[in-house]
C-alpha cells in the first residue's frame, strides 16, 4: 500500500467521484439545454483510462467510488469498467462501489450491477406525477424509471431517491414522495436547486425551494430527529419518529461538511475538481497519456490533493458556483 493521499488539512481523501460520460438520456430542464453538444470521443477517458485512474486513486487509499454522468449507464460498454472495478471490491482495497442514475436503464443493468458488488445505488427522481415527469425531464418516461427501481429492488439494491426541490413543480408532492420511499423501504434526499440549463421564461418555474421552509413543513406532520449519520456526502439527515425512515437534505452552498470534506470529483475528461465550490481544476488526462507508466499520475495526483482547500470561498460567481453544484449534487447526492 502506498502513502494515502492527505491534503494540507490532515484530511485523507477516500471518496472519489467518477463522470464517466458527459451524455444522458434524459434533458432536466435544470441541468441541460435540449439540444445539447457533448463532447468529442477523444476528448473523454476510455473506459481503461477510467480503469487506470481509478485503480491509481484505490492504490493511494480512496475507499469509495461513486460513478456519476450524465447517465453513467448510457456509457457504451460500462459494464466492462463497473466488472474492473469489482476486482478492488474483491481484494478489500475498495470498501464501496456505487452510482448515481436517473433509473432509465436500471431494468436491464440492475443485476449485473449486484454481481459486480454495487450495494446501494440513488436514483434522481423530482416527481412521481408522469406527465410532470415528462415536462422536467422532457425526454423520461416514469413508467421506466419506478421499473427500473423495482428492478434493483428486485436484485438486492438499496435504493436511495434524490428529489431537487423545485418550487411549484413538486411542493405539493412533499407528503407523497416521503409515503412512497417510506412504502417501498427507499431512503429519501431533497437537494437545493438553483435553476440551470435552458430554461426559457415559460419553463422558469421560479424553482428555488429553500429546505429550510421544505423541512419545517415536514415538521408539521412529523417529529423530526436530527441525525449523526455521515455518509461521505454533504446531507444533513433526520428521522421521521413515525415512519421511522431516514431523510436527508443537501443545500448546496451550505459548509456542512468542509471540516471533514474526504471527497473529490473526476470528469470525463480526466479533469480533477477538489473543491465542489471553487474553480481549481487538475488535469489528470496529460499524464494519463504521456505514459503507461502510473509513476507520472500519481504525482500529478498528488500535485492536486496538496492544493485542496479547507473549504468553499465565494469569491467569484455565486451563480456560477450555484449552477454547477447543483446540476453536481441533483445527478450525485451524497
Amino acid at each position: 500500500m502506498e502513502a494515502p493521499l492527505i491534503d494540507p488539512f490532515a484530511r485523507a481523501i477516500s471518496y472519489l467521484r467518477v463522470s464517466v460520460t458527459d451524455r444522458c438520456d434524459f434533458r432536466c430542464l435544470y441541468c441541460m439545454s435540449e439540444n445539447m453538444t457533448f463532447l468529442p470521443k477523444a476528448e473523454l477517458l476510455t473506459l481503461e483510462e477510467l480503469d487506470r485512474l481509478c485503480t491509481a486513486f484505490v492504490g493511494m487509499g480512496v475507499e469509495k467510488l461513486r460513478i456519476t454522468g450524465g447517465e453513467p449507464l448510457v456509457r457504451r460498454g460500462i459494464m466492462t469498467f463497473f466488472r474492473a472495478m469489482s476486482r478492488h471490491l474483491e481484494s478489500g482495497a475498495l470498501r464501496e462501489l456505487t452510482l448515481t442514475t436517473n433509473g432509465s436503464q436500471l431494468r436491464k443493468y440492475a443485476q449485473e450491477l449486484a454481481d459486480c458488488g454495487v450495494k446501494r445505488i440513488n436514483v434522481s427522481l423530482d416527481t412521481l406525477d408522469a406527465a410532470k415527469f415528462a415536462e422536467v425531464t422532457r425526454w423520461g418516461r416514469l413508467a421506466q424509471v419506478l421499473d427500473g427501481i423495482a428492478a434493483a429492488k428486485e436484485a438486492g439494491l438499496k435504493v436511495k431517491i434524490n428529489v431537487v426541490a423545485l418550487k411549484g413543480f413538486n411542493e405539493d408532492e412533499l407528503f407523497d414522495l416521503a409515503a412512497w420511499c417510506a412504502r417501498d423501504g427507499h431512503d429519501l434526499t431533497f437537494i437545493e436547486v438553483m435553476p440551470m440549463g435552458d430554461m426559457g421564461e415559460e419553463h422558469r418555474l421560479d424553482q428555488y425551494w429553500s429546505l429550510k421552509d421544505l423541512r419545517a413543513r415536514l415538521a408539521e406532520r412529523f417529529t423530526l430527529i436530527d441525525l449523526a449519520d455521515r455518509t461521505g456526502g454533504p446531507a444533513r439527515y433526520v428521522r421521521l419518529a413515525e415512519t421511522g425512515q431516514r431523510i436527508g437534505f443537501i443545500t448546496p452552498l451550505t459548509h456542512n461538511f468542509c471540516e471533514s470534506c474526504n471527497r473529490v470529483r473526476l470528469t470525463c475528461t480526466g479533469e480533477l475538481y477538489m473543491c465542489l465550490g471553487q474553480e481549481d481544476v487538475a488535469d489528470l488526462r496529460a499524464p494519463l497519456r504521456a505514459s503507461t507508466e502510473d509513476a507520472l499520475l500519481k504525482q500529478s495526483i498528488r500535485n492536486a490533493i496538496a492544493r485542496k482547500p479547507k473549504g468553499h470561498d465565494f469569491d467569484y460567481s455565486r451563480q456560477n458556483v450555484a449552477g454547477q453544484m447543483t446540476r453536481h449534487m441533483s445527478h450525485t447526492g451524497g
